[in-house]
């Protein structure tokens, strides 16, 4: 057991941000204790990137089985037992939890200590009332689903993304409100299944409109009806769940599923007390150094309002933790967030790194994109589905690139090489002139990038 009186950093909660934080401070030399009131690992294994990425691989053989574009090899798929897939899921989670959280934990030499915490004045934590007294704190809780305001919300059962993944069943019908990439992700899980689902919201908001037109014709492929509206009222009929759009659209369905953003998780922890301000939507403020305006106090991932990607919560957990605990030195750490790419897991995949062309213009560039169909992809072509964009944005003047944003079979495989080159400040005519495997989706890249200084077809290798 860690003498709490020498404890260099408490931290609060034990997902992405949380380990990184722990790991980064006893590689440091420094004693930490993680203080978790919920399930150890977070919400990236537990209910959020591992469980909902294993349910949209098996959703999509079973969906690749139903649109087989190769008539000479077969293929079927029979009815889904979906209690067998959220088992199945169930064990993943646990194994990873053990593997990747509790292991880990004993293997750097940190304790997680169980119980609800909360600051009782600006120096000190308790954990179920028990005063934590350490040098620095770092609050990592997290965020969960928000629920929207909307006028019959309550009087009926819906479900949010975690709860959707824990059904023993899988419901006729589904009407989905939020467009973004949980609402896509959720959407099209069960529609892959085999349920009748409607999409009520705009769809993939923050996407290039180009890929997100993609995405509308293949989930238009997919029989999933997309209501771009904004959901206003929910009411129940004969056992069906109603929603109403701003536009007098009505969605029907078995069960509803609520996917319109998330909320940080810090009710229970004082921050008044502890001196730790928020922002008007709840989310913790911090500098670049992820300090809070407690000087004690230091927050990171999903709480502190940081892109919600489990890879930037550890990125920001061990910028905290090294700021936190002095191990940084004289020159305190920071995030640098060019290059950061998001990935969201529908089929196709919509990737996206760096500058869309309209951020691109605020930013001051005088920008120039190219926009690549699959159809010219050889990769996509063998495949027999050419269904989605690459699109390029580069500064016209020095022909850096900018951004890369798709929507492609494995675009998230590719946003690492995409990633690459703009850390890298590549311009279009190095990634043109650089080696790409031939037949990889990976080839886009090249192949988009060629068509800024020719837009003439190409031969295959060309």
């Amino acid at each position: 057991m860690i003498d709490t009186s020498l404890l260099d950093l408490a931290v609060i909660g034990s997902g992405g941000a949380a380990m990184a934080a722990a790991i980064t401070a006893r590689k440091a030399g420094k004693s930490v204790v993680l203080v978790e009131q919920g399930m150890l690992g977070g919400t990236c294994v537990n209910v959020g990137c591992v469980p909902s990425k294993t349910l949209l691989a098996a959703a999509g053989a079973r969906h690749g089985a139903l649109v087989n574009p190769f008539p000479g090899t077969p293929t079927s798929a029979g009815e889904v037992d979906f209690a067998a897939l959220v088992g199945q899921k169930d064990e993943l989670v646990g194994r990873l939890r053990q593997a990747k959280y509790a292991d880990v934990a004993d293997a750097y030499g940190f304790e997680v200590r169980p119980g609800r915490a909360r600051f009782l004045d600006a120096d000190t934590l308790a954990v179920d009332g028990t005063p934590l007294s350490a040098r620095a704190y770092l609050v990592a809780t997290g965020a969960e689903p928000a629920p929207p305001d909307l006028p019959g919300l309550d009087e009926v059962d819906w479900l949010t993304s975690t709860t959707a993944m824990e059904q023993t069943g899988l419901p006729e019908s589904l009407v989905v409100i939020g467009g973004g990439y949980v609402g896509m992700e959720q959407a099209q899980l069960f529609a892959h299944l085999g349920a009748r689902v409607t999409l009520i919201g705009r769809l993939a908001p923050a996407a290039e409109p180009e890929v997100a037109d993609a995405l509308r014709g293949v989930f238009a492929d997919d029989g999933i009806t997309v209501i771009e509206d904004r959901a206003v009222a929910v009411e129940t009929m004969n056992g069906q769940v109603d929603v109403l759009t701003r536009g007098g659209r009505r969605a029907r369905g078995a069960r509803l599923l609520v996917a319109t953003g998330r909320a940080p998780r810090t009710a229970a922890l004082d921050l008044d007390a502890g001196g730790v301000k928020t922002d008007d939507r709840g989310f913790v403020v911090v500098d670049a150094q992820q300090a809070t305006s407690n000087p004690r106090i230091y927050a990171a991932g999903d709480v502190s309002g940081a892109p919600q990607y489990v890879y930037v919560a550890a990125a920001t957990g061990r910028v905290a933790a090294l700021n936190a605990t002095g191990a940084a030195g004289s020159r305190p750490a920071t995030v640098d967030f060019t290059g950061m790419p998001g990935v969201v897991f529908t089929r196709p995949q919509l990737g996206s790194v760096g500058l869309t062309e309209a951020q691109a213009l605020v930013a001051g560039h005088r920008c120039e994109c190219r926009v690549l169909g699959l159809a010219d992809v050889p990769r996509a072509l063998a495949n027999r589905d050419t269904r989605g964009v690459v699109k390029l944005v580069a500064d016209a003047d020095t022909g850096r690139l900018l951004g890369v944003h798709a929507a492609a079979d494995s675009a998230g495989e590719f946003m690492l090489a995409a990633t690459y080159a703009i850390k890298a400040r590549m311009t279009v005519d190095e990634i043109a002139n650089t080696w790409a495997p031939y037949l990889t989706m990976a080839e886009s890249l090249r192949i988009a990038a060629g068509l800024f200084r020719n837009e003439m077809p190409t031969s295959c290798c060309a």
